[in-house]
């Protein structure tokens, strides 16, 4: 009896919180702002203030940090109603699920008490620079370098493909502190943009969807960082850190597909019991019945495989060859699903003014970021 109440308790707090988080988004994420949030690439600095005071920004983070003490499947549950509402690419699942966590995890008392309660208001914005020109899963091979000076570092290089590039003033340095060490000379550094001198945000990336993700060219010309900024306040301990919290990223990416599946289904559901073609509804020709059975029917299995892993990832059980099946199973059923609800809709289907063409063109990426399609399978086999 304990264990159902306690199952009904969190169960309701799960749907409180899912009211609030479409209470905003009807307030602050009407159609007139995600419009104009595509044109610009970006959205509203200001909507990370409103979204830190409605408590959507990290969530999962102790309270004694500013946060709410709430867990993963709270993340799940904005990054499902983004889906939904076509601001998806806005970068919170970064900023909640990779940013304060790397910070909760690695870093010491005093920096965890410096960072983690603003960027839960919104008065910082989180990134992180990892991924270089020429260089993408390869992180033994990044370039950019941390060369001590005195009592600083100073970090030189260039990033690209930053998500929160323009806005992001918390970002996250993935840099060599001893090239010649491998893996274990890799740091990450924390640095606070406001003020630092050498660094300079390049082009917003033009992508072929995610239009409002403001993703972007970083560069570093001797920027000089204090040793008290490396993550953990210890250099070399990047490679591992970045290793150890790549599942949650590939359980976040999994949980958008799934969100992604979901609501093309929905959409294409709606679309043949509406549409009527040689005098009926087009769900009542066999061809669509039965396509839409094979995608309800993926979409179920692909869901249930991703809550199971969140159960385990809850549990501190998942491990990464699994969080790689998540991500790998899920991407690639949300290409095949997001494509067949879209042929669904005939030529309307290829119309930006229909929300399935935008989960057409969001969902491509879902197969290359977080690690790609066949970077997941090499790191499944090596499992086996």
């Amino acid at each position: 009896m304990v264990a159902l109440s306690r199952e009904h308790s969190i169960a309701e707090e799960l749907s409180l919180f899912e009211s609030g988080i479409n209470g905003f988004l009807d307030e602050h994420a009407t159609p007139q702002a995600i419009a104009r949030w595509r044109e610009n690439g970006v959205v509203d600095r200001e909507l990370w203030h409103h979204a830190g005071k409605a408590g959507l920004l990290c969530p999962s983070m102790p309270i004694e940090y500013g946060g709410a003490g709430a867990d993963f499947r709270h993340e799940a549950l904005i990054v499902s109603q983004l889906v939904r509402r076509g601001v998806d690419g806005w970068g919170v699942p970064l900023h909640n699920g990779i940013i304060a966590p790397y910070i909760l995890a690695y870093g010491s008392e005093a920096q965890r008490r410096r960072w983690l309660p603003r960027l839960a208001t919104g008065e910082l914005v989180g990134a992180i620079a990892m991924t270089e020109p020429g260089t993408g899963s390869d992180l033994q091979a990044i370039r950019t370098r941390a060369v001590k000076d005195g009592d600083l570092y100073r970090i030189s290089g260039a990033k690209t493909f930053i998500t929160n590039g323009q806005c992001a003033n918390l970002i996250i340095v993935v840099a060599k502190t001893d090239p010649n060490a491998g893996s274990r000379g890799i740091s990450l550094f924390v640095l606070e943009t406001e003020g630092a001198e050498g660094f300079a945000r390049g082009r917003k990336l033009d992508k072929v969807g995610l239009e409002i993700a403001d993703t972007s060219e970083l560069s570093f010309d001797a920027v000089a960082v204090p040793p008290s900024n490396i993550l953990g306040e210890i250099p070399g301990q990047g490679f591992i850190q970045l290793m150890q919290q790549l599942p949650r990223e590939r359980m976040i990416i999994a949980v958008e597909c799934v969100s992604m599946i979901d609501y093309a289904l929905e959409l294409a559901l709606a679309y043949a019991r509406d549409r009527k073609a040689f005098g009926k509804p087009i769900i009542e020709f066999q061809n669509t019945s039965f396509t839409l059975a094979e995608a309800k029917t993926e979409a179920t299995v692909t869901r249930v495989f991703v809550e199971h892993c969140i159960g385990k990832f809850l549990a501190g059980t998942l491990d990464a060859p699994t969080a790689s099946m998540a991500k790998l199973w899920a991407s690639e059923a949300a290409q095949r699903v997001v494509d067949t609800c879209l042929q669904l809709h005939g030529g309307y289907g290829y119309m930006n003014e229909y929300p399935i063409a935008r989960l057409y063109k969001d969902v491509r990426v879902k197969r290359i970021y977080g690690g790609t399609s066949e970077i997941m399978k090499l790191l499944i086999s090596r499992s086996l």
